[in-house]
Order: C-alpha cells, then sequence, then structure tokens
C-alpha cells in the first residue's frame, strides 16, 4: 500500500461528505454575451469593449456564415485575419486559424527570408514554445529566424510522386520551437541534393504540435488554413484588486534572454468559474460553506467526538504507512543500485582494481549521493555543455574541488569489457593537455564519469565568438595547436595501448586558466592492441570534422584522428566553421581549404588579422601541415607525433627536415566533396551543432 493511496482513503469520507454537482456558471462578465457560434468566450475576452478587458481582447462575431465565426477585431486589418477556434482560461492559450503563406520561387540559388505568420509585436499575445512546433512544406532547409537568430530548422528530402499523410521528412519537416515569440520569418535555402524539377513551392509556419498534414505532395503548394496557439498575457494594474492571482511560474521566456511579467489567476478552495473578475468564482453547489467543511464542523458534539478519534486512528495509520514506505523505497534503492552497479559493469571494474594494484589511487569510485549533492542533484542550472555522448553538469566534491560530471548515455551490455577497460586506462593517463579523468559512478542508471573542471570554455567558443576585449592572436592559435598535436600525439603511441579519440573537434578542445588546451570528451574513444592496424566500428563523429575515408570504410585508423586535427588546425587559421550555416556556401572548410591551397589562393581564407600578425613563412607552414593532414588518402596523411614535430619546430621559428617535408604534394587534391544533411535543430546562431547525434553523409564524385 502505498502512501498516494493511503492518502485518498483518509479523503474519501470528505469527499463523499461533499456534493460534486456544480451550477452553470457563465464565464463572461454579468451582462454580456459569452458565445459565438458553437465558441465560448471568456473574459477577459468579450464582444463588445464593455465585455472585454481592452481593445486587444475584443472579438467580432461575424454572423454572416451558417454558423457565426469569431475574429480578434485587432487583428481584422491584417492580411492573415485570425480565426478565433478556442479560448483557454486554465492553460491562458487562444488557438487561432491562420492561412499558410506560399513561396515559390523556381531559382536554384541562394536563399530568400519572408516574413510569416502574424506579427503579434506590441500585443498581449506570443506564440506559445510549449503548444507549437515548426512545420516546413517543400524541398530543402526550412528555418525560423528572429532578430538574425536561428530559433529552429530541419531539411526535408524531395521525393517525386510520393504522397503522404503527415510529415516524416519526406517533401515536409518539423522540429521544435525552444523560445515563446512575438514574430518569425521563415528563411528557405536549398539544401543541395534536390534536383531543379523538385524546385517548387515551399512553405514554413509554426503550428499546434497536435495538428497532422493532409496529404503532402509536389508541388508543395499548400493551400488552406492550420491552427496556431498564442500565449495571452495580464499585468497587475490591468486587473482589479483584490483577484486571487500570481505571477511565480507565469513569466514568457523570450529568444533575446528576457521575460515578460504574466499574471495567472486561480478560484479558491470549494469555488470555480473565472477568476479574472470579481465574483467570477461561485462556491460549488452543495458547499456553501466549504471552508467550515475543511476547518471547522457545526454538527453535534457526538459526531465531532467520533471524527477526532478516526482523524487520530488514520493518523497512526498515515504514520505506519509512512514509515513502510520509507522501509520499502530504502530497501527498492539499495537493490536498484545493485542492479545499475552491475549492468554498467561494477563487478568487472572492481576486477580489475583487484588485479592491477597501481591503478586504486587514481580510479576513484564514487557514489551516487556524492555526486547528486556535488551537483545539486543534477540541477539544470548546473549544466555546462550537452553533446551526443551525455550532458556534463558542474559539481563541488566535499573537499571543495570543483569538478566536471558527465551523465553517459546508456552503456552497451555487449561492450561492457571495453567501457571498464577504457575507464582504467583513461584515469591513467597523464598528459598536461588532456583532461583528467578523475574516477566514475556505476550506481546510477547510467555511467556518471567526473573529470576535472577546466574553467575557459571550448576552443570552439573561442575561435567564433569574437571578444574584442580579449585578443586571440597567431602565437597564442599556434601554440594551442601545436598542445593538441602533442596530446593526440601522446594518446597515439606514448600510451601503454594506443588511443584513438574519434571526435576531435574545437568544441571538445576545452581552455583552462592559462589558455591551455585540454583535450576532452572521450566518450567515443577506443584502445586498440599494438598489433592492430585499424578499428572497425559503426561511423561515429561530428559532420565537417568527420574522415571520408573512415566514413566510406568503417575502419578508423589514428590517421582518422589526424584529419579531424587538420579541420582544427584550418579553424584556428581560418576563423571560419567546420560547416557554415549562415551561408549558401555547399562545401565544407575542408574542402574549401584544399581547393584554396591548390589554386594559390591561401591569402583569400587566411584570417586577416593572422596575416597582419605573424610571419608569412610561419602561416604557410602551418597552412601546409593543415593540407597535409586533409589529404582523402589516409596513407598520405602525417603521424600525430610528425605534425607535433613541425609544429613546434614553426614556433622556435627553427628550420627543421619534419617542415622540410610538409611540402605540398600536387595530385593529392581530392575530388570536390558534396555534403547533404538529413536533419538539424538549433536553439540559436552560436550553439554547437547537435550533428554528434545524427553523424551526415559524404559522397565524393
Amino acid at each position: 500500500m502505498n502512501l498516494e493511496f493511503v492518502c485518498l482513503l483518509v479523503l474519501l469520507p470528505w469527499l463523499m461528505v461533499l456534493d460534486q454537482s456544480t451550477a452553470a456558471t457563465s464565464l463572461a462578465k454579468p451582462g454580456c454575451e459569452e458565445s459565438c457560434g458553437n465558441l465560448t468566450i471568456p473574459y477577459p475576452f468579450g464582444l463588445s469593449a464593455s465585455c472585454s478587458l481592452n481593445s486587444w481582447y475584443l472579438i467580432k462575431c461575424d454572423r454572416s456564415y451558417n454558423l457565426p465565426k469569431a475574429f480578434l477585431n485587432s487583428f481584422l486589418q491584417v492580411e492573415l485575419q485570425s480565426e478565433v477556434k478556442s479560448v483557454s482560461i486554465v492553460n491562458q492559450t487562444i488557438t487561432t486559424l491562420v492561412s499558410i503563406v506560399n513561396f515559390c520561387n523556381d531559382s536554384s540559388q541562394g536563399s530568400r527570408i519572408i516574413t510569416t505568420g502574424t506579427n503579434l509585436s506590441g500585443s498581449p499575445f506570443y506564440y506559445s514554445k510549449d503548444r507549437n512546433k515548426l512545420m516546413f512544406v517543400g524541398c530543402g532547409n526550412g528555418l525560423v529566424t528572429q532578430k538574425q537568430n536561428v530559433l529552429s530548422g530541419c531539411t526535408s528530402i524531395c521525393s517525386q510522386g510520393t504522397t503522404l499523410t503527415g510529415c516524416y521528412g519526406i517533401n515536409c519537416c518539423q522540429s521544435l520551437v525552444p523560445f515563446d515569440l512575438s514574430s518569425y520569418k521563415a528563411n528557405f535555402t536549398n539544401s543541395g541534393i534536390q534536383q531543379e524539377a523538385h524546385r517548387k513551392c515551399n512553405a514554413a509556419f509554426l503550428v499546434d504540435q497536435t495538428w497532422v498534414p493532409d496529404k503532402v505532395a509536389e508541388p508543395f503548394v499548400f493551400l488552406g488554413h492550420a491552427p496556431v496557439v498564442w500565449l495571452w498575457t495580464l499585468q497587475s494594474k490591468e486587473l482589479e484588486a483584490g483577484l486571487f492571482c500570481d505571477k511565480s511560474e507565469a513569466a514568457v521566456k523570450l529568444e533575446d534572454g528576457t521575460s515578460v511579467a504574466n499574471l495567472q489567476c486561480h478560484c479558491g478552495p470549494g469555488t470555480q468559474g473565472n477568476p479574472y473578475f470579481s465574483n467570477g468564482c461561485q462556491a460549488i453547489q452543495g458547499c456553501t460553506n466549504c471552508t467550515d467543511v475543511f476547518y471547522y464542523s457545526k454538527q453535534s458534539p457526538t459526531i465531532i467526538l467520533l471524527s477526532v478519534f478516526i482523524s487520530i486512528g488514520v493518523l497512526l495509520l498515515l504514520f505506519g504507512s509512512y514509515l513502510l514506505y520509507k522501509t520499502f523505497k530504502r530497501r527498492r534503492n539499495r537493490r536498484q543500485t545493485q542492479m545499475f552497479f552491475k549492468r554498467n559493469g561494477g563487478l568487472l571494474l572492481q576486477q580489475q582494481l583487484s588485479s592491477n594494484e597501481g591503478i586504486i589511487d587514481k580510479v576513484k569510485l564514487f557514489t551516487a549521493k556524492e555526486l547528486e549533492k556535488a551537483t545539486d542533484y543534477f540541477n539544470e542550472n548546473r549544466i555546462l555543455g550537452r553533446g551526443g555522448q551525455g550532458t556534463v553538469y558542474k559539481g563541488m566534491l566535499p573537499d571543495g574541488n570543483i569538478v566536471a560530471v558527465k551523465k553517459s548515455k546508456l552503456v552497451d551490455e555487449n561492450q561492457l569489457d571495453q567501457f571498464i577497460n577504457e575507464v582504467v586506462i583513461l584515469s591513467q593517463i597523464n598528459h598536461r593537455n588532456v583532461v583528467k579523468l578523475l574516477g566514475c559512478c556505476l550506481e546510477t542508471e547510467v555511467p556518471l564519469l567526473v573529470y576535472e573542471f577546466i574553467i575557459n570554455g571550448t576552443l570552439y567558443s573561442l575561435i567564433h565568438n569574437e571578444n574584442n576585449e580579449f585578443p586571440f592572436p597567431w602565437s597564442m592559435r599556434l601554440r594551442i595547436a601545436t598542445e593538441v598535436a602533442g596530446a593526440l600525439a601522446y594518446l597515439h603511441s606514448a600510451t601503454s595501448v594506443p588511443i584513438y579519440h574519434r571526435d576531435i573537434k574545437s568544441s571538445n578542445i576545452l581552455l583552462d586558466e592559462k589558455y591551455r588546451a585540454k583535450v576532452s570528451d572521450f566518450g567515443t574513444s577506443r584502445s586498440i592492441s599494438i598489433d592492430q592496424t585499424h578499428l572497425t566500428t559503426g561511423v561515429q563523429g561530428t559532420f565537417g570534422y568527420l574522415d571520408p575515408e573512415y566514413f566510406q570504410s568503417s575502419q578508423f585508423t589514428e590517421k582518422s584522428d589526424v584529419y579531424s586535427f587538420g579541420v582544427v588546425l584550418a579553424e584556428l587559421l581560418t576563423g571560419k566553421k567546420a560547416i557554415s550555416t549562415t551561408t549558401n556556401e555547399e562545401r565544407s572548410l575542408a574542402t574549401n581549404f584544399l581547393l584554396a591551397t591548390d589554386g594559390n589562393r591561401l591569402d583569400t581564407i587566411i584570417h586577416t588579422e593572422i596575416a597582419q600578425e605573424g610571419r608569412k613563412e610561419d602561416i604557410m607552414a602551418a597552412a601546409n601541415i593543415a593540407y597535409r593532414c586533409l589529404n582523402l588518402n589516409g596513407k598520405k596523411r602525417p603521424t600525430m607525433k610528425e605534425v607535433t614535430t613541425a609544429l613546434e619546430a614553426i614556433r622556435s621559428h627553427v628550420p627543421s627536415a619534419a617542415v622540410t617535408n610538409f611540402q605540398l604534394e600536387k595530385g593529392d587534391i581530392p575530388e570536390r566533396t558534396v555534403i547533404s544533411q538529413v536533419n538539424y535543430s538549433w536553439t540559436n546562431t552560436n550553439s554547437t551543432s547537435s550533428s554528434d547525434v545524427h553523424p551526415l553523409l559524404f559522397e565524393t564524385s
């Protein structure tokens, strides 16, 4: 018997006393019409100025239709008239039916941004993020933007002659919207994969999450209307005094980080109706003295005495049930902890520790309670970042040390040996440019890994979130590149068992208090025996950094890490992202860099400040290294040890054989790489792509 069931037994006699039949209570102001056709119109909305809160909430009832229709009076002059379909005072929402705007363009070049949807700026209404979704009908990429920020987007694949009911990524795609909005624009771009005959018409719009389109097919001209849900907000100065209202949970969160204060009102105990005007809440029939029912009784002394004894008995029953519940819960948690520990490889790890006493002090097994307390029970305010392998939280241990706690995804039981072996190996890594693994916790549903905390964020943020207050000179870029190369060379050749990182990218390179590089996120890393030359796995990695040769063969070698490092070095040299989401360029940074080098056009792609600060010989030498690392033929790429030696030589300005050996070789230029993306979604343009969750494809012509 659980606690909730006991509480129900206690409340049942009181519920039986109350007559649950309720009177029909009007939701409109006294003397005001409450309906238009089948639509109920509660205050603050009304069919006349005296019956609505203000002009924004005034509704016009058009009775020229067989069944009268309601429209918001303030938006009657807008091209996209908003027919009201429903109003809720509980959720504080209004559902309107709006026309869908189609954008038709036969051009195959560029992108087009158009204003769509009703502009709610200056009104008390906002597009609800929790009740709406972005829907893109057409071919290519559909984005929702606001103030030059990409808020959400998706890509639909063209399929000529295909007719579908619903939206599944073929001729139509959909994604969530992360913020409440007052306005938005639709941005249509070509994905680079559709044929010319497929470029017809596009439509991108916010729509009720429960709505499903009917028969989506070419030519993508979507005629008709779709429901969209708006929030309506109220300020304290607009309401009568004495109403039972609060604003603790009612603030509307906007995309610029601000919020709009909003009051939400409620009816008190024993009453129901409309809480937004005086006397709008009426007592429930048969419960005219509900306060007396809940707080004292006017019954006879015998009934009172009986009620006291019953209450004492119920309290004792409740207390005993609570003790049983707590005991049961402790036992259940203990069994669950043991189950998780075994499932996550805890027994295997204990065997490893007992067989190798030298690593006992290097691997700490944290308890679930320790890490829950350290992270404030994994409070969302402690999140440092999210990725394809898990979520990272900031935590503080009892000794005051700040750590990063990674909540991993579920471990495949078929790979437990590999997982535990890698935990042991990574805990023994001792390199100043590799983030230190302090320990782990296997008592929870998913493994928790504890790393040292690195304070200055990622290399990605330093490169691409330009901050004029913090300079990023060529000397620092070259030092960071050398440190990362040294760390990878150490992992490849200096550890007892070679380790391949498999996800080298600028967002996985952290910067400490002195802006020294720290390679992090070994969630996809794999160790191999010394006599192996490659690892055959399912393709994993991040779009833009993924080795094309690895993608085609599924064989990951140390040279695959070299390719990813080459992309990072190209980022440092150019200041450009591995894959740009703001331009019409179809090629990746790697492809652009190779073609610019081959065409003797490096001066057009090297970052301006770097060209001004650094020596031309040093910059060209570093560019040659990046070029060789990006060779599509893995055998022609250098090792990370050779890369490290060459970069160190550049830093010291000492000519060496390592630098000389990095001369460009004609004939190594790969064919143009064509990139196609299946699906994506961003919260804003400065965030890292979530493509590490869904790796994207390379096709070489």
